[in-house]
């Protein structure tokens, strides 16, 4: 069970109109919601069957009624001191949710029935939710209050969700008190004689305990006796560990129980029986808990570890259930999240050559920095279970390696389509092969050449075309040099943004555009190339002075090649004119393979873009730094991007260095998700800055490229802010594959577009 005492979720005013309550029941998942008067008092209770109820018997139905009139006026409640056993005996026949209240009646908790989930300070230990990280520093302090606070830090710093250390009053654990280990067996001296120099008493550690508060991190303590519980408990500890060694000790687990506090149970030691009698104890007392699979050898041989009882365990206790390693290493609690662990424990320590058999044990400070982020990469990488969906790499690959179905032969508009007529060719921006029986048959609505693709539309209606379109600023569309006229047969776009691969590079700019006579009637932006030969990925942040030479004379040939294209062109891109020059877009670089720099050497990485911009002639035409994605793609292959991304230091590298943007919604919607920032916040920021625009919608933090409208960018909003800050700045589409079909993905996203813009 979870005791929940952030109300917000599940609480309106008995005032506030049902419609607002129904709002918050669809909102919070819970299907219930309480009523509370303007001082907190509980008022009653509505459910989704108090609101059938109410429908049903109800003369007239409207909305606007307060919520109390639907709700149950008499809703089950308990005193906020009530034990877990008593909670746990209040639910029942449908009820889930049970009010909390203090001597008042004012709600001040609600208790929910969830055995698969438990709240542990500020985590939340569930199905759906990150493993939560343990840093188990034990007595590795060594009795020191000062290296236990240490290895808080350390802990903090290396992604530790919780740190736990052990509480033992050595008076009443052990029968020889705290005077001495003599008369004992080997085993039993060496740890009495460890504990005697290392353990810390209760005072000692609530001072690292405040410590912990200061630092922002929650503490789980194992509690090795009654006194030492009831220390923890009065303290106000967010949660209590049972060590293997109790795990059958059931009147210290009821004593545990009975303050409420959830508890978490290591099994090592422990035969399956005694595991099943400890999970019938603490089920029984109603406390929210979580068992640890644990094999208690120190260190552990990989042999004797068997992971695969994790899935057991889960079946025999119906909770949550994770993992405490003494094994070497941590691969092992990696592979322990990927079978279901929600929970794992490993020892840290600063030196694992000091006195203990813990230390032996332990990750390293870097170690287990390093687990943690394996730990997250697994459950990234683990998803759903949902049905299966092209990732936007694997569509770029589609595109690049799968075939499609072509045409074999000129076909005329109202042909018959015959087997001979279709044939199976690379690459894969056509109908899959999965397609061809669906295709004979098929009468053609359009004409076709030898080699041209089939599209869905080919299946179906005809496909969208260009039109005039009504835009408030200047519009452009996406071109390579071979696909001008199919661009433009339906359509004049104020300007063509010619997005450049590096063979584009070395054509003849006059052989390109030598059949359009007096020059093409419009303006013109260009968009550098990010891959060049030989795998070179532009990139001026580079510290690699070879590759820094070379991305600034890459990015000189973009330069040297767009102004030689403005004379064959009549008019500009945009209100600016000629003496602006066209808009370069570029991507600048700040690209790592493996992870994200740390913020702290981004300051440093523009600098390096700035100097190699600095090197460009850039005369007669306006470079733009295009914002860009936190995971970009290239060619199939996602990368992390460290520069451009964060719109605060993006607006202030563009403010610092007098240098304009491209603002590529998308990618910065992505970066803001990422982030964790809204979007309108993000467009607040770079709109000052932007000379060009790039319109697509985005979903998550890497999902580029989107059709307009089926993302999550809140396109009304972005329209207001952009009329504001960046008024006449020229767009285009970049829907990702928009060109294909004749620009079927650019004409839906225009259409789209220009209710907004």
């Amino acid at each position: 069970m979870i005791i929940e005492r952030d109300l917000t979720p599940y609480v309106v005013y008995s005032g506030d109109p049902v419609l607002r309550a129904l709002e918050k029941i669809t909102a919070n998942k819970a299907r219930v919601i309480f009523l509370v008067d303007s001082h907190g008092h509980l008022d009653g209770v509505l459910s989704d069957g108090d609101f059938r109820r109410w429908v049903s018997s109800a003369a007239s139905l409207t909305t606007d009624v307060p919520a109390l009139d639907a709700a149950n006026t008499s809703p089950r409640s308990l005193p906020i001191g009530s034990s877990p056993a008593e909670i746990a005996h209040a639910f029942g026949s449908g009820i889930d949710h049970v009010a909390l209240v203090d001597e008042r009646g004012h709600l001040v908790a609600i208790a929910i029935n969830r055995a698969d989930e438990l709240r542990i300070g500020n985590h939340v230990v569930a199905p759906d939710a990150p493993a939560l990280l343990i840093s188990e520093i034990g007595i590795n302090h060594q009795g020191d209050v000062s290296l236990a606070k240490q290895l808080v830090d350390l802990s903090v710093e290396a992604g530790a969700d919780i740190v736990k250390f052990q509480l033992r009053d050595m008076d009443s654990l052990y029968r020889q008190g705290s005077s001495g280990s003599g008369g004992e067996d080997l085993g039993p001296q060496y740890t009495l004689d460890l504990l005697a120099k290392y353990n810390l008493d209760a005072d000692g550690l609530f001072e690292v305990f405040d410590h912990c508060s200061d630092v922002g991190i929650d503490v789980m303590c194992t509690a090795w006796d009654p006194v030492s519980v009831d220390r923890l408990v009065d303290y106000g500890i967010t949660s209590l560990k049972v060590a293997s060694a109790d795990m059958t000790n059931h009147a210290l687990l009821r004593h545990m129980a009975a303050s409420g506090t959830p508890m978490v149970i290591s099994t090592g030691m422990s035969t399956e029986g005694e595991i099943r009698e400890t999970v019938e104890v603490v089920r029984s007392t109603g406390v929210a808990h979580a068992f640890l699979h644990c094999q208690s050898t120190y260190p552990a041989p990989f042999k004797d570890i068997n992971l695969a009882y994790l899935t057991r365990l889960a079946e025999l206790t119906q909770a949550p259930v994770g993992y405490s390693g003494h094994e070497r290493g941590f691969h092992v609690p990696v592979a322990a999240v990927a079978l279901g662990a929600r929970i794992i424990e490993k020892h840290f320590t600063v030196d694992r050559g000091l006195e203990g058999n813990d230390h032996k044990v332990s990750l390293l400070p870097g170690e287990f920095k390093e687990m943690v982020q394996r730990v997250r990469e697994v459950e990234e990488a683990l998803g759903t279970n949902a049905p299966r969906a092209v990732s936007t790499g694997e569509m770029m690959n589609r595109v690049n390696l799968a075939k499609s179905l072509v045409a074999a032969r000129r076909i005329e508009v109202g042909e018959v389509l015959a087997d001979a007529d279709i044939d199976i060719k690379s690459p894969g921006r056509g109908l899959q092969p999965n397609a061809y029986d669906k295709l004979v048959g098929r009468t053609t609505t359009r004409a076709l050449d030898a080699g041209d693709f089939f599209y869905a539309t080919d299946l179906g209606d005809a496909a969208p075309k260009g039109r005039a379109y009504d835009f408030r600023r200047p519009w452009g569309l996406a071109v390579r040099y071979h696909d001008i006229d199919a661009m433009t047969k339906d359509t004049t776009p104020d300007f063509l943004e010619f997005h450049f691969s590096y063979k584009d590079l070395d054509l003849p700019v006059a052989d390109v555009f030598a059949t359009y006579d007096g020059g093409l009637p419009m303006g013109f932006t260009t968009h550098s190339p990010d891959l060049f030969a030989g795998d070179f990925l532009l990139n001026l942040a580079s510290t690699d002075d070879a590759h820094w030479e070379r991305s600034i004379a890459e990015l000189q040939r973009v330069v040297d090649t767009t102004r030689e294209m403005q004379q064959h062109f009549t008019r500009h891109a945009d209100a600016k004119g000629e003496s602006a020059g066209p808009v370069i877009v570029a991507s600048l670089g700040g690209f790592t393979t493996d992870a994200f720099v740390t913020p702290a050497e981004r300051e440093a990485m523009y600098a390096r873009v700035a100097d190699g911009l600095a090197r460009v002639d850039d005369s007669g035409v306006r470079l733009c730094a295009q914002t860009l994605p936190p995971y970009p793609w290239y060619m199939g292959g996602q990368l992390y991007c460290n520069l451009f991304v964060d719109p605060r230091d993006t607006a202030e590298f563009a403010a610092r260095y007098d240098r304009r943007l491209c603002f590529d919604v998308s990618h910065s919607k992505l970066s803001a998700n990422y982030l964790g920032m809204t979007f309108a916040d993000a467009t607040d920021l770079l709109a000052p800055h932007t000379e060009h625009l790039h319109l697509v919608d985005a979903t998550g933090v890497d999902g580029e490229g989107v059709q307009v409208g089926d993302g999550e960018i809140d396109w009304a909003v972005l329209a207001q802010q952009l009329d504001a800050m960046s008024p006449g700045v020229s767009f285009i589409p970049e829907i990702w594959q928009g060109h294909v079909n004749d620009g079927e993905g650019f004409w839906i996203a225009l259409e789209r577009l220009e209710q907004w813009f």
